[in-house]
């Protein structure tokens, strides 16, 4: 009688980890290591801030560690050819950003396709630029720079934060549809370009809100258009460019990504707690301090805006003779 119960308690306990097994295997399935945003951007700047409160709620909501790691350099490309060559396990992913959708257009040769080997995992914000001028030139409105141009042929410095940047782009967008005429001056980012800006050495460009933002309220800098298709929360009174240019449309984003062949349900679980980030009171708060408008949405949502935006801008490209020197 001792023996059968003895195996009647062994075969119970049995049968309850057979049940168990399951839900564990599944809680530690994923993540079960620290995982890897790869930036391709240096610390400090508003793509790095936006990477890390994301990394910092991915740690929080699934019980691993996520390190944001920055690869700077190439236009982004270290970061993007290390994520398109790591193991599809959603432990290494990458911070989009509009940087991919332009360099497929930019340059000639990649080493991989990004809309095929990057799988879209979320859309997390877009921010606006804005279209800002040294207060000494005498236009107060985008339809005033468009005539002064027109007039002054040649006269006009538009500085940008370098050849194929969104700064530089907006700008040759904004060439386009009005035919103003202004010289292009590349910079090696957004700090060197405000100090000859906020100098008078050049008139024109169009800066991320956040790093202008201070100069705009100090009457340093005076803000003519914000591009995106709504007006920005931190300069309610300035009209957008699509106010004055039906249509006009260009911003700074950024969303997940992870290599193709990634599991879906994991993909779906990281989608999910991102949108749940963007629902957060206090992260919603965090990017509207970035100038951040939320994107979310499913990967698919995801994937749809970086197919509209590579083909958007490579017309740019291509119609302006961009060409990296």
């Amino acid at each position: 009688m001792q023996l059968t119960r003895r195996r009647f308690q062994l075969l119970a306990a049995s049968a309850a980890a057979l049940r168990c097994a399951p839900h564990v295997a599944n809680a530690q399935d994923y993540p079960s290591r620290p995982v890897h945003i790869v930036v391709g951007f240096p610390a400090g700047g508003t793509t790095d801030i936006g990477a890390r409160l994301i990394a910092q709620w991915l740690a929080e909501r699934l019980g691993q560690t996520f390190v944001v790691e920055n690869r700077p350099g190439a236009g982004t490309h270290m970061a993007t050819e290390m994520v398109v060559r790591a193991p599809a396990d959603g432990h290494t992913l990458l911070l989009v950003t509009g940087n991919n959708a332009v360099n497929a257009t930019l340059y000639d040769k990649l080493s991989y396709d990004f809309i095929r080997d990057i799988v879209p995992v979320a859309g997390i914000f877009r921010s606006p630029f804005v279209l800002e001028v040294h207060p000494a030139l005498p236009v107060k409105t985008v339809s005033e720079l468009v005539e002064y141009a027109k007039t002054n042929r040649g006269k006009i410095n538009m500085a940008s934060f370098g050849i194929g940047t969104g700064s530089h782009l907006s700008g040759e967008l904004l060439k386009m549809i009005t035919g103003a005429e202004m010289l292009h001056v590349p910079y090696r980012g957004s700090a060197s370009m405000l100090i000859d800006l906020l100098s008078g050495q050049v008139q024109v460009a169009f800066d991320s809100l956040p790093a202008s933002i201070e100069h705009i309220r100090a009457g340093k800098l005076y803000p003519l258009a914000v591009t995106t298709t709504v007006r920005s929360a931190a300069l309610p009174n300035v009209p957008t460019l699509g106010e004055t240019l039906s249509g006009f449309d260009a911003s700074a984003w950024i969303g997940v990504g992870a290599p193709k062949n990634t599991p879906a349900r994991i993909v779906n679980k990281l989608n999910a707690e991102i949108n749940a980030a963007l629902a957060d009171d206090k992260l919603k708060a965090r990017f509207a301090d970035l100038s951040g408008i939320s994107l979310g949405g499913s990967p698919a949502d995801f994937g749809k805006l970086i197919k509209e935006e590579t083909e958007k801008w490579g017309k740019v490209i291509r119609a302006a003779n961009i060409r990296l020197e």
